[in-house]
């Protein structure tokens, strides 16, 4: 059984990062340089990432990243489609992570309410604040019950923690 997961989130939170600390394969990533001054990185994802990673005796979840500049936000929804479930990856040292997770949250509102999701809050220990508790309480004024998680995503266990809370949702709503 093949399961499709898609990683989404501002540039720089992660996405192509976490994918290749859980693939089992070398991942396919469409990476080119950065021409956008404001994005503090030497690459950045213009198309797709993608990895695969086997958890269970013939089961493949197949792992997609999205392009995090909103000017691919077309491919968003194109990566989104058919997916089990979609991980929002924030990135705590930003300005503004709470405007960041809103965007992710209202560009996939009409999906929310259905799609299993999981938000994934990455540089906590150096960026503590806002806290995991603000984010639940943005996903609650929303009506979301998502479960949000600190992440480290360099490291294979903290990726799969979020995989894992995306099939734990699928099969409890089975």
């Amino acid at each position: 059984m093949d399961l499709k997961i898609v990683f989404t989130g501002t540039p720089g939170a992660g996405k192509t990062t976490a994918i290749t600390a859980l693939s089992d394969i070398p991942p396919v990533t469409t990476d080119v340089a950065n021409t956008d001054a404001s994005l503090a990185k030497v690459t950045t994802t213009v198309g797709l990432d993608y990895g695969h990673v086997d958890i269970d005796e013939g089961v493949r979840v197949r792992l997609f990243g999205t392009p995090g500049q909103q000017r691919f936000d077309f491919m968003w929804n194109i990566l989104v489609e058919n997916a089990l479930g979609l991980v929002i990856l924030i990135d705590n040292s930003r300005p503004d992570p709470l405007a960041d997770l809103r965007l992710y949250l209202d560009h996939f509102a009409e999906l929310l309410p259905r799609l299993n999701c999981v938000v994934g809050i990455g540089r906590t220990l150096e960026c503590p604040l806002p806290t995991l508790d603000e984010f639940a309480d943005l996903l609650a004024r929303h009506d979301l019950a998502i479960p949000t998680l600190a992440v480290d995503v360099r490291e294979r266990d903290d990726v799969l923690l979020l995989v894992d809370a995306i099939l734990a949702q699928a099969e409890a709503a089975a």
